[in-house]
């Protein structure tokens, strides 16, 4: 099991919600699930950049991962997300 990190600054709400309805299949296509999503936080040390949705994603191995990112059958899913504002995800390990 490996673990991805996003977090998401939104500037348009209504590609968030298109977004939301085609991410859990998208995942889904290459393993991955929504572990945790939330847009409440607390900082527990530093001074971080505080991100409006914040969510721990999950995939079976790294390659699983690196098949979503890349999925060219996905690419109107990944613009859909980028529509929506920042996105910035980060593979852990």
């Amino acid at each position: 099991m490996i673990y991805a990190y996003a977090n998401l600054t939104i500037t348009n709400p209504e590609a968030l919600k298109q977004y939301q309805e085609v991410s859990v299949p998208a995942l889904a296509k290459h393993g991955g699930l929504i572990v945790s999503a939330t847009r409440e936080f607390t900082v527990l040390d530093g001074d971080p950049d505080i991100p409006v949705v914040a969510a721990l994603l999950s995939f079976p191995n790294k390659q699983s991962a690196e098949n979503w990112a890349t999925d060219e059958a996905l690419s109107d899913v990944h613009a859909l997300r980028r529509s929506a504002g920042a996105s910035n995800i980060i593979l852990l390990g």
